[in-house]
């Protein structure tokens, strides 16, 4: 068996717009992050027919969520914006943001500093802020909708949307 190449976590990156105007300002969830993962939640449905010895599934829809943990760090854009939902009881409309996931290991061609990446309107559930030393804060980001496919350029911090009919989904050749 070859070498086998594994995704490393350091190899997507997660951002948040943080700007209360419209325009977007992307934060990026990286330092004080000690963890950020995807829980893509699929619901399945299963049906077992009188002519059938097992019962057959199919998948009908998603709950994504994303559980993070982080420290509190106030120089951190993305964590105060999280931190002040929860210390404000921020809900509704006010509590979501937009969230973007980029994979740096699948780089567009011929683009540089471009990669593909999903949108997602998350809204933003703060389960605990607490610590004895280091204050900590965790929860969710749960999705609301569908995400979009796109691009995502690290160095201008823009997200542009593909057509989903056109989209890619494997690793760039």
């Amino acid at each position: 068996m070859g070498k086998v190449n594994v995704v490393q976590r350091h190899k997507f990156a997660d951002y948040l717009d943080i700007s209360k105007t419209g325009t977007p300002e992307w934060a990026l969830c990286g330092t004080g992050f000690t963890t950020l993962d995807e829980e893509p939640g699929a619901q399945s449905e299963s049906v077992k027919y009188v002519n059938d010895a097992a019962a057959s599934s199919s998948v009908e829809s998603y709950e994504t969520t994303f559980s993070f943990e982080s420290e509190l760090i106030p120089d951190e854009k993305a964590i105060m914006a999280i931190y002040n939902i929860g210390r404000n009881h921020l809900l509704g409309g006010d509590a979501q943001m937009d969230y973007v996931r980029v994979e740096l290991w699948d780089p567009m061609e011929n683009q540089e500093n471009v990669f593909k990446a999903r949108k997602f309107l998350v809204s933003v559930n703060i389960d605990s802020i607490s610590g004895e030393k280091k204050i900590a804060i965790s929860g969710n980001f749960n999705a609301v909708g569908d995400p979009v496919d796109g691009t995502f350029n690290t160095v201008d911090k823009t997200f542009t949307a593909v057509d989903s009919g056109s989209s890619d989904i494997g690793p760039a050749e």
